[in-house]
């Protein structure tokens, strides 16, 4: 299917899943259009606000004009993906630009926090992101206290990754994420 009808569809389950209960994201991968439910674990939205507080003050002194925010989809019409991860570093100026999502091109480093039971489209995001050129990915996963970093794409995959756990100083890009106030998840998330 083209990318465009693709768009079409996912623009449509979007809007529908407004009027669902519960908090719900739209990506196209592989398989086209898929929408899932987005775990609202009080830890997991800890942990985001917490990358994203420490990298949004890097970012501004690093990347004048840049921040890191929640929220848009990146898209990549030439490879017909969509993706939204929970924290994207970009510029500012884009969250005044109309639309559903930016352009793959104008994102520097992207952070996902998976949740307890994470869908199987997390997976096939460690190959996406480095096919659309995103320079920098981290995957926090709180079931075992780790955090992951890949860098420096390479014919579609990362050249780099660096594994850590909570505690570490992680070094994410020209940016560090400080995981000591990071928590695992407990029986109840």
């Amino acid at each position: 299917m083209e990318y465009a009808k693709m768009r079409a569809i996912a623009e449509e389950l979007d809007a529908w899943s407004e009027r669902l209960e519960g908090s719900w994201s739209v990506e196209i991968g592989p398989s086209g259009p898929l929408l899932a439910m987005r775990w609202p674990s009080l830890r997991r939205h800890g942990l985001l606000r917490r990358i994203r507080d420490q990298l949004d003050q890097q970012v501004r002194a690093t990347h004048p004009g840049c921040v890191c925010v929640n929220g848009p989809a990146i898209e990549y019409p030439a490879m017909g993906r969509m993706r939204r991860p929970d924290a994207i570093v970009m510029p500012e100026a884009l969250l005044d630009e109309q639309g559903f999502a930016v352009d793959a091109a104008q994102v520097l480093a992207v952070v996902e926090v998976l949740p307890p039971n994470p869908h199987p489209g997390f997976a096939e995001k460690l190959d996406d992101y480095p096919a659309m050129g995103i320079a920098h990915y981290m995957i926090v996963d709180p079931r075992t206290g780790t955090v992951e970093v890949h860098s420096d794409p390479v014919k579609g995959r990362y050249a780099y990754t660096g594994p850590y756990i909570f505690g570490d100083s992680v070094p994410f890009g020209p940016w560090m994420v400080k995981t000591s106030g990071f928590r695992r998840y407990g029986r109840r998330d």
